[in-house]
Order: C-alpha cells, then structure tokens, then sequence
C-alpha cells in the first residue's frame, strides 16, 4: 500500500492574535460553525497555540503569568466536522503523534497568582512564576530550574466533541447552581459563561453574542464530552473514545503539553506550548448504547519515561492538614500535604519553594490514591522519579545544598 503526506487539517499563525484566527474557538457551544471537515477514518495534522494563545513569552520575568487574561483560555483548534458522525456515536481519536512546532522549541510553566487563577497550593505560595523550558528532542531542560532534564509525555490536554443545545444547557445548570451554593465562601468554585473576549471560530453578530452568553467555559473537563481533563498519559499512541452529541462529532484539541506531572498543581503547571498533533478520526456507530458511555474512555498508549519502580522516590500524605486540622477521608487535603512533603524534602538541595512546587506540576511525577477506607485519614503518595536530577537524592546520602538560581518571579519581587 502506498504511502502520502499527511494533510493539515488546519494551521495556525504564531505571530498573529489568537483571536484574529477564525480556526480557533474559546468557548464550548454547538452554534460555532466547524472550521474543516476530516474524513471518517482520515489521519490529519492539526496545529495549535499554546492555551494562553501566545500570551505568555520566553524571558526572565512572570508578569505576563500574574497578569494572564483567563477570560481568553483556552484556545481551541477546531471545531472539525467528522464525516458521517451523529448523536450517540462515539468518536475514536488515536493519537499518533505530538510535536513542538520546530520554530518553537520551548515552552513554559507557571505559578498563576492566587488572585488570577490561583493554583492547588495557592494558601502557601499566592505569587506567580514562571519556568521556562527548552526542548531538546524529546528531552527537556530548564534554566530556572537547574539540574533537572527528562524526557517529555507529550500530549494534548483537551480533547472534546460540541455539547448539544441541551447538554450545555445542563452544564450551565448545575454550575450555576454550585456558584450559588458557594457565594457566600468567597471560593472560585466554578466559572459561569463570559462574553468578554469570547471567540467564536468564524461566528460575528448575533451567534458570537449568543455564545458569549451561553458558551461554556474551557477550564473544566465535564463527564458528557471530556474537554480539560489533563491526563498525561494521553499521549503517543493512545486512544480516546469520546461522545458524540451533535451532527459531524465538532471536534476540537488544543492546550498541547510536552510533559505533566499528576494533577497538574499549580493550574498552569504542565509544560504548555504550542505544536502539532496527528490524530486519526474513526466513528463507532450508535458506540453510546454499544458501550454504556457516560463518560470518555482511554487506551493508553506504549510511549512512556521509562523509570524502574525502584527509580522513584515516594512521599506520603494523609488528610491532617499543615495547621493540625482533621479531615475526614479527603483525598485532596492528603494530597495536598503529600505535595508539601515533596517540596520540604527537595530544599535540602538549594531549591526554592516555587522552583519544587513548578517542578511537581510538570515533571512525570506519579501521584496515586492509596487508601480511602481507613476513617479518617486519606492516604495519597507521590513518587518523584529520582534520574530527572543531576545528583543523588535518595535519604541516604548527605543533601548538600548548591546554587539553583531561582526560577522567574514578577517585576515586584525581582532582586
């Protein structure tokens, strides 16, 4: 069988604003009007911006991650029409490949200030920063944080079809009401729809307005389409089924990142760029019913940091909080404070605390649950692969602390 180019899908402009560029979208809505049509079946290369599309820069400060326009994330390529593709199919996406884009060979992670995004750790360290890292190959570097290089999980962080009319309705509905229940907390707990900087693909007038009043927000991955989900390990050589709810699937991907740690902590934490993946589209007729899908499913694919389960360091947390506070069987408090064990054991070395808590959101650190039936503690644990460091860190050798620089702080706090 002969062999052809792969076609691109659609292609993106790094030097031009995100928003100008009618193949990208930054709200989830089934009115935006797909953008190309893919072949059932077809293989094709689509490109993408980083998330903030272009907002955050290669140099030595973290204003431009203090003061990141949230109203304007994610932006999406898409949404593509998949030939023969209707409600209650499902939509195999087979990840076949994800690159930088060869002109830019880095890509960032942050620490979001705790008033503009916040982060998992944002009580304890509120300010932003920022590393940013160079790829070489499949391996990556960081000047930020010395004495550090692995190898990338490259892979998308968001993959979806359109919700319908009535889905996104329901979306709305009970974020609303979880906004509502909370409103006296003073908590983020959701974000409601945002005219302000909505981008519609191709859509003006009285669309655009309707999908900045109706359009869900790109922050959360949702359990009827997946959306955000951040999962690392969707990567080269995976599959992902996803549902489908409206006519041709509208897919859309974007937030491209070239590694990942579990749970992605500090919000902007994954290696974030901008880059191309190849994908092959497949449509299993009525797969809904077929499967009992209520959520996305995923074969992980065979490319993976190979490190030996004894190359791991592992650090353990329980949900007793860092005042002396008992939780009772809550996995996020343990695995909160499995993460502040990590960072107090990592500055024996010389690191920052921003520098480790950068270092946790992006590396291929390996976060479990290990126990939630033992009232009333939670147990999680967090391995941190020991090769990614240029010295030994295991208990029993001396620490010896050393010049790790400092990762990129704001203006304010440079010095």
């Amino acid at each position: 069988m002969g062999l052809k180019e792969i076609r691109t899908a659609m292609k993106v402009d790094l030097n031009k604003p995100a928003p100008e560029q009618k193949g990208l979208h930054n709200r989830w809505h089934p009115d935006i009007s797909p953008c190309a049509t893919i072949k059932n079946g077809e293989v094709v290369k689509i490109e993408c911006l980083d998330w903030t599309g272009g907002q955050i820069k290669n140099n030595d400060s973290a204003d431009d991650v203090r003061n990141v326009d949230l109203t304007r994330a994610h932006y999406l390529t898409g949404p593509f029409e998949v030939e023969s593709a209707q409600p209650g199919d499902v939509l195999l996406v087979e990840i076949q490949d994800v690159q930088p884009f060869q002109e830019q060979p880095w890509g960032f992670t942050g620490v979001l200030d705790a008033k503009n995004g916040g982060g998992f750790l944002d009580e304890l360290y509120p300010n932003a920063a920022k590393a940013i890292w160079d790829f070489e190959g499949i391996f990556c570097s960081s000047r930020h944080i010395p004495h550090v290089r692995f190898a990338g999980l490259i892979h998308p962080g968001i993959l979806g079809c359109a919700p319908s009319a009535e889905i996104l309705a329901e979306w709305n509905k009970r974020e609303s009401e979880l906004i509502t229940a909370y409103a006296d907390s003073g908590k983020v707990v959701a974000k409601p729809p945002e005219p302000a900087n909505v981008h519609a693909g191709s859509a003006e007038g009285d669309i655009k307005a309707k999908v900045g009043r109706e359009g869900a927000r790109t922050i959360p991955g949702r359990p009827e389409h997946g959306g955000n989900c951040d999962i690392k390990n969707l990567s080269r050589g995976s599959k992902v089924y996803l549902p489908v709810h409206v006519p041709g699937a509208n897919f859309s991907v974007g937030d491209l990142h070239f590694s990942q740690g579990d749970g992605e902590i500090s919000f902007c934490g994954a290696i974030e760029m901008a880059g191309i993946i190849t994908v092959k589209l497949s449509v299993i007729k009525s797969g809904m019913a077929e499967m009992g899908m209520k959520s996305p499913i995923f074969h992980p694919g065979p490319v993976e940091p190979q490190f030996g389960p004894g190359r791991y360091l592992t650090f353990e947390g329980f949900s007793v909080d860092h005042t002396g506070k008992q939780h009772y069987l809550d996995a996020t408090v343990a695995y909160r404070e499995t993460c502040l064990r990590v960072i107090e054991y990592l500055r024996r070395y010389g690191y920052d605390d921003y520098q480790i808590y950068l270092l946790l959101s992006c590396a291929p650190v390996q976060g479990h649950i290990a126990g939630l039936v033992d009232v009333p503690n939670a147990c999680t644990t967090l391995g941190v692969p020991m090769d990614i460091f240029g010295f030994d860190i295991r208990p029993e050798v001396e620490a010896k602390k050393m010049d790790m620089g400092k990762c990129a702080f704001t203006s304010d706090r440079m010095g």
